[in-house]
């Protein structure tokens, strides 16, 4: 639904009527209908292409079109990925699941390298998706965890199976 749908739900006055445009070529104001008073437009934060659903809080807010592009570039990145490039992005993303644990670090430890060469693609998409993951808040990531899991169910079942084995170890 659009806006103004959410705009004269929010009112409990008729929308308003459209005036036929006047005779001359460009509209003027007079064509266009006069604002209802007391009525006060949502923040752009709040605009979106989504249902009435997601508007009156019973769904939650649709991903920022940013994040969104931000997310579609790793899924395509780990669909042309290879078995190690997937299970190297795989321990990262159970590092920053479960932060701060003994086992993903030392996990995480033996991937580093010194190299004097410079990075490769692959090291180059894994640094662009640190930083795009750090400034998701907890919603986007576990969309993307959704989207993940639509494209590939037993990679997230993998990851679902490592953020379980940490439990209870330090």
């Amino acid at each position: 639904m659009s806006w103004f749908f959410h705009v004269n739900q929010g009112s409990n006055q008729q929308p308003p009527v459209m005036m036929p445009p006047s005779s001359s070529s460009s509209p003027s104001l007079a064509d266009f209908p006069s604002v209802p008073q007391g009525l006060v437009p949502p923040s752009l934060e709040n605009l979106s292409c989504t249902s009435l659903k997601s508007a009156a809080g019973r769904e939650p807010l649709p991903l920022s079109y940013v994040t969104l592009q931000e997310q579609r570039c790793v899924l395509s990145w780990f669909l042309s990925w290879s078995t190690a490039q997937r299970e190297r992005f795989l321990q990262d993303l159970l590092g920053k699941a479960v932060p701060g644990k003994v086992c993903t670090l030392l996990e995480s430890l033996n991937t580093l390298q010194v190299k004097d060469s410079p990075p490769n693609i692959f090291e180059c998409q894994l640094r662009l998706w640190t930083q795009w993951f750090e400034s998701w808040n907890e919603e986007e990531r576990n969309s993307f965890l959704h989207i993940l899991e639509e494209r590939d169910p037993i990679f997230v079942a993998h990851f679902y199976r490592g953020v379980a084995g940490t439990a209870g170890r330090d």
